[in-house]
Formats: C-alpha cells, sequence, structure tokens
C-alpha cells in the first residue's frame, strides 16, 4: 500500500493522525468492520472514538480512497481495494471474507438483460459458501454449496 499520507493528499484530503491510522490498519486488514478498525486504531493511537472512525470511513469513501461492503446478515465492512470492480467471497459459518477478481476483467462483469435504461458501470457480486477451515466443520455443508 502506498503512504497514507501521501494518498490523502493525492485525494485533497488533509493528513490527520486518525486518517493515517485508519487507512494505514485498513491496508493490513480488508474486510473489517467499524468496530475491528476502532480496535485496532487505538491500538496504534492510544485512542480515538467511534464516531472519529466513522467520520474518517465515510471522508475517505467520498474520495474513494475506501470502499464499504454490504454484506447480507453481517454489519459493514471496508477495504483499501477500489476501482477495479472485484468481488467477494464470504464463509456462512465465520463470516471470513475474501476478494474475488472479475471474471471477464472489465465493468461490468456481468451484464444484465434488461437495464431499464440505467448506464451499468459496476456489478456486485458476493459469492456465499464455507471457508476451508468452516468445511470441513459443518454437518450441513452439503446445504450450502447448492
Amino acid at each position: 500500500m502506498p503512504d497514507s499520507a501521501a494518498t490523502l493528499r493525492a485525494a485533497g484530503l488533509r493528513v490527520t493522525k486518525p486518517r493515517q491510522a485508519v487507512l494505514g490498519w485498513l491496508g493490513e486488514h480488508p474486510h473489517a468492520t467499524v468496530e475491528a478498525i476502532v480496535a485496532g486504531v487505538r491500538e496504534s493511537l492510544g485512542s480515538v472514538s467511534i464516531q472519529a472512525v466513522y467520520d474518517v470511513l465515510a471522508a475517505c469513501g467520498d474520495a474513494g480512497l475506501v470502499r464499504r461492503i454490504e454484506l447480507s446478515g453481517h454489519p459493514a465492512r471496508f477495504e483499501r481495494r477500489t476501482g477495479d470492480n472485484h468481488h467477494h467471497v464470504v464463509c456462512r459459518r465465520c463470516g471470513r471474507a475474501e476478494d474475488v477478481d472479475c471474471a471477464r476483467g472489465e465493468a461490468p462483469c456481468l451484464t444484465p438483460h434488461d437495464r431499464h435504461g440505467f448506464a451499468v458501470d459496476e456489478a456486485e457480486i458476493v459469492f456465499w459458501g464455507l471457508c476451508p477451515d468452516c468445511s470441513g466443520v459443518s454437518d450441513h455443508h452439503e446445504e450450502f454449496a447448492r
């Protein structure tokens, strides 16, 4: 990941310790919840409010530096990987999420049959299943494979 201060400056954002800490931590811990980000940033800064982290995520999201991921049944997650139209695979049991590159390599990866007049530029796909750690634990893993 590029230097957080340089990244913030290039996006026209003020460089602050909370912004640097959030971007730095997210670079090492993709797909993190706000709760995890707050805990991680507090380890490096000593203290930061939950609201400050939300403010950083909002500003960085608006600047295209952070992507918010909405997974059904899970709290929102955030990552630094933006602008490449990648997707995610999520474990139904433990919630682990991993990146999945676009199958076709250009946005959008899927072309809808009827766009209803929309100029579609992105497709957001989530694959669900069991991660390698959980697949041996579940008695019902075949149920999730359908």
